[in-house]
C-alpha cells in the first residue's frame, strides 16, 4: 500500500477511532484528539487531571480499540524500577529467568508518576526513550508500537516527586483535562449508573500502526513550515535573535528557560499527524500552530515576573504564536 493510500484510509480510521471511543468516553475531545495524534507520531503523553476524569478508562478504551495490549501501573513512594521492568529470578531448574514486569505492553498507564522516587521514573524514561529494558546486562525489547500515557494530579503536591524538566523533555505532549460541562456530566452520571456497558470495536492492529507511523513520518514537509516550527521554539528562548528582533514579544522577562531542539521535532510530528487525520498529504503553518501549546507548555520554565503578574506558560505561548503569524 502506498503512503498516499494509507493517508487516505488514515481518515476514515481515525473517525471511526473517535466513535468508538465516543461510546465509553463523554466528552474530553481534545484529550482525545491528543491521545491519536501522540499515537500516529510514535511519542508519550503527559496528562493533567483532578482525579475522576476518567482518564485510565480513555487509556483503557483507546487500547481495546487499538487491539493492543494494555497494563496500569499505580506508582507509589515504595516503587522500585524492578517493579515495573521485570526481574530475574530462579527457577525450578534452578536457572536464571527473567519474569517480564508490566512495562512490557503496547499501552503503559503510568498513574501519578510524580508519586514514586526519581530512580523508578528515570526507569521508564530510559524505557520510553530505548524502546527497551536492560536488567543484569541482558537488554530486552519492549513491544511495538509502545505508547506510554503518564498522569499527574496537579492539585495534590504533597508527598510527590515532580519530574525534573529533562524528564519532562521525553514527553511529546502535555495534555490538560479539564471538568465536563453541565450537560456532559449528566450524560456520564446516566452512563455510569447504568446496567449496560456500552462496548468497543478494534480499529486498527498493531502493524497497521506502525505502517501509518512510518506513512506520516515520510510526509514531505516544506522549508517555511519548518522554519515556522523552529522559530516557535527558538521564540521561548531567552536573548535569541526571535525575541530581540520582534517589538510584539518580550518572552525574556517571563521565561527563564526555552524549550529546547526535540521541541521542534515533536513540533514537525505532530504537525504531519495533524495534517494526516484531517485529509492533508503534507502540513502548513496552521498544523503546526494547532499541536504547539500541548507540545510546549511542560518545556518552558516561568520567571518571577511572569507568576507575579499571574501568567501561565499557555498565555505565553500564545502570545508567541500571535506573534509569529
Amino acid at each position: 500500500m502506498s503512503d498516499k493510500e494509507q493517508l487516505d484510509l488514515l481518515v476514515q480510521r481515525y473517525a471511526d477511532l473517535r466513535a468508538e471511543i465516543a461510546k465509553v468516553i463523554v466528552g474530553q475531545t481534545d484529550a482525545v484528539d491528543s491521545l491519536l495524534l501522540t499515537l500516529f507520531s510514535g511519542g508519550h503523553c503527559l496528562l493533567l487531571g483532578v482525579p475522576g476524569l476518567a482518564k485510565t478508562l480513555m487509556v483503557s478504551t483507546l487500547a481495546r480499540t487499538l487491539g493492543l495490549t494494555f497494563n496500569r501501573i499505580q506508582f507509589t513512594p515504595d516503587l522500585m524500577p524492578s517493579d515495573i521492568t521485570g526481574s530475574e529470578i530462579l527457577d525450578q531448574n534452578r536457572q536464571l529467568q527473567f519474569l517480564r514486569g508490566p512495562l512490557f505492553a503496547g499501552i503503559v498507564l503510568a498513574d501519578e508518576i510524580n508519586r514514586t522516587p526519581p530512580k523508578t521514573q528515570a526507569a521508564l524514561l530510559e524505557a520510553m526513550q530505548e524502546h527497551s529494558v536492560t536488567v543484569s546486562g541482558t537488554t530486552y525489547q519492549l513491544p511495538a508500537p509502545f505508547f506510554v500515557l503518564a498522569t499527574q494530579n496537579p492539585i495534590e503536591q504533597e508527598g510527590t516527586y515532580p519530574l525534573p524538566e529533562a524528564q519532562l523533555d521525553r514527553f511529546m505532549f502535555n495534555v490538560r483535562l479539564d471538568y465536563p460541562s453541565f450537560d456532559e456530566e449528566v450524560q456520564i452520571v446516566k452512563q455510569t449508573t447504568a446496567h449496560a456497558t456500552p462496548q468497543v470495536q478494534q480499529v486498527l492492529d498493531a502493524q497497521q500502526i506502525l505502517d501509518t507511523q512510518q506513512a506520516i513520518r515520510r510526509m514531505p514537509v516544506a522549508d517555511n513550515v519548518v522554519r515556522h516550527a523552529v522559530s516557535l521554539v527558538a521564540a521561548t528562548r531567552p536573548g535569541s535573535a526571535q525575541n530581540t528582533q520582534n517589538p510584539k514579544l518580550d518572552t525574556g522577562k517571563y521565561i527563564s528557560y526555552g524549550a529546547g531542539p526535540r521541541a521542534s521535532q515533536y513540533l514537525i510530528l505532530g504537525a504531519k499527524s495533524h495534517a494526516a487525520i484531517h485529509g492533508k498529504y503534507s502540513p502548513d503553518n496552521d498544523d503546526v500552530d494547532a499541536v504547539a501549546l500541548a507540545i510546549l507548555r511542560h518545556r518552558i520554565v516561568l520567571s518571577y515576573f511572569a507568576q507575579a503578574e499571574n501568567l501561565t506558560t499557555d498565555d505565553i505561548i500564545k502570545n508567541i504564536i500571535n506573534a509569529q503569524n
